[in-house]
């Protein structure tokens, strides 16, 4: 009887050692990441009784906080509903927070998170308290144009400030209205969320940062830029050919609708982006190898998560490749992921003297006085040994003019802006199944008073699946035509 009493205090002991030891567990190492997981409701319905701070874009609140005679003191209230959906987010007393309304909830809420989750009794006697402003770096003509140019489309859009790295256009479609998971209403807001996830368009994913495609021909930006930095000219030669057969393969590249890019002969490397040569581009990836390939991708940001006020999905291009994969990978195929906001910066840094700029788009954060808590977290993207130099700037004004070349008489003539200078590439993937995914990545420059040209904007416009037959001179071209016109017309 003594055994078994004995025993049973040991076990008694041993499960009180195990309550013991995941109390401090939660207390002392998980409980930053749950105050700060999304679905914590209960901190969610403490901070209903903040007067959460607005959302501005040049001067107009589009994401407001409205009192309610509810339980819950203020509603989220998002106007114009869908322009800035991906971007705002969501607040939601059902699904948390989404968007700039999770990233920024300490700044909208006026209060740091940590604070928040240590003290919940401060936020008992808070109602009263005011959240912080943002103001977003957006340009509204930029933006609308950009939705409007999507259409019914599928696809992304991200326009930048090559310059300074601030986000002029932010869209993403298919899109969703989040006013309506932003209500006080329960059973509507699970009806309409069991909507979109049961939409195979998938509507709350955001295109323009979350989802990678195979980037296409837009990819023979970066191999000409290591062919550029290896001693390569603009006028480099290389056999016109029908098709390429790289080494250790016995399967063929071609060119678009087959046959030689000019004529057969020879073709200068500034030719072949013109007329964007894949048999060209196939090969001087081989002849460059996979290191030089590589080295050059990761040096405009692949293969490294890009920092933003929201997550950015990390563009990749695999670490070893071999000859086939590697010429695959020279014009954009094989495992080559990349973002539309990855295919934006690499525009950006060509038109910025090779220097990569870190994206934002909030552009300060003021106090409920007007008060300036913090301006933008701007600047030259560099990370421990990562640097923000990625060509030098004699290969980048040689892109550059490249750029200009193919859009004043090669594949993306469709992207031209009255009165401005355009330089582009276009890109048309093969993703395997479905249609091709159809690319357009360049700039837009428009004089000062001087004459003096001026980058205004650098964009890149990604629509996966686009349809049987579509291309990126074709479908890509016009949409960031229209944005870049907005964008040059508000110069």
């Amino acid at each position: 009887m003594t055994r078994q009493v004995r025993r049973l205090a040991g076990f008694t002991l041993l499960l009180f050692g195990a309550l013991f030891v995941n109390l401090n567990v939660v207390q002392l190492l998980k409980a930053e990441e749950l105050a700060n997981h999304p679905a914590n409701r209960r901190l969610l319905i403490e901070e209903y009784q903040i007067d959460r701070g607005p959302i501005i874009v040049a001067d107009e609140a589009v994401a407001t906080s409205e009192p309610t005679e509810g339980d819950l003191k203020y509603r989220r209230r998002y106007e114009p509903a869908t322009l800035y959906a991906h971007l705002m987010g969501y607040y939601s007393v059902v699904y948390g927070r989404d968007g700039l309304e999770r990233t920024m909830n300490e700044a909208l809420t006026g209060t740091p998170t940590e604070a928040l989750a240590e003290n919940l009794s401060q936020l008992l006697g808070a109602g009263d308290r005011k959240g912080n402003r943002l103001r977003l770096t957006l340009l509204p003509a930029a933006q609308q144009t950009a939705v409007e140019a999507l259409g019914d489309r599928a696809g992304a859009i991200i326009a930048l400030d090559p310059r300074s790295g601030a986000v002029l256009a932010h869209a993403s479609n298919p899109t969703y209205d989040p006013n309506r998971l932003s209500s006080h209403d329960p059973g509507d807001i699970r009806a309409y969320w069991e909507q979109l996830q049961q939409d195979p368009a998938q509507p709350l994913a955001d295109r323009a940062i979350e989802r990678r495609y195979n980037p296409g021909s837009t990819m023979k930006l970066i191999v000409a830029a290591a062919a550029l930095e290896r001693g390569f000219g603009r006028e480099t030669t290389f056999p016109d050919e029908g098709s390429y057969q790289p080494p250790q393969t016995d399967h063929r590249i071609g060119n678009y609708g087959g046959g030689t890019c000019t004529g057969g002969g020879t073709i200068t490397l500034e030719q072949a982006l013109i007329v964007s040569c894949n048999t060209v581009f196939a090969r001087l990836g081989v002849e460059l190898g996979d290191d030089a390939l590589i080295q050059q991708s990761e040096r405009f940001g692949f293969n490294r998560q890009p920092p933003y006020a929201l997550p950015v999905a990390e563009s990749s291009i695999p670490k070893e490749l071999d000859p086939p994969t590697t010429a695959q990978a020279a014009i954009g195929g094989f495992e080559v992921q990349a973002t539309a906001m990855q295919m934006a910066m690499v525009a950006g840094a060509i038109t910025n003297q090779g220097v990569l700029m870190k994206p934002y788009v909030v552009a300060e954060v003021l106090d409920p006085s007007g008060r300036r808590v913090r301006g933008p977290d701007s600047g030259p993207w560099v990370q421990g040994s990562f640097t923000a130099q990625a060509v030098s700037r004699q290969t980048a004004d040689t892109l550059r003019q490249l750029m200009i070349g193919v859009v004043e008489g090669g594949t993306g003539r469709r992207a031209q802006v009255d009165g401005a200078v355009v330089g582009g590439k276009t890109g048309t993937a093969d993703p395997g199944s479905g249609s091709p995914h159809a690319w357009f990545v360049g700039f837009v420059s428009t004089p000062d008073e001087a004459g003096s040209p001026v980058p205004r904007a650098a964009i890149a416009v990604a629509l996966p699946d686009a349809g049987e037959g579509a291309t990126g001179g074709v479908d890509a071209a016009p949409i960031a035509q229209a944005v870049l016109s907005a964008i040059a017309g508000a110069s």
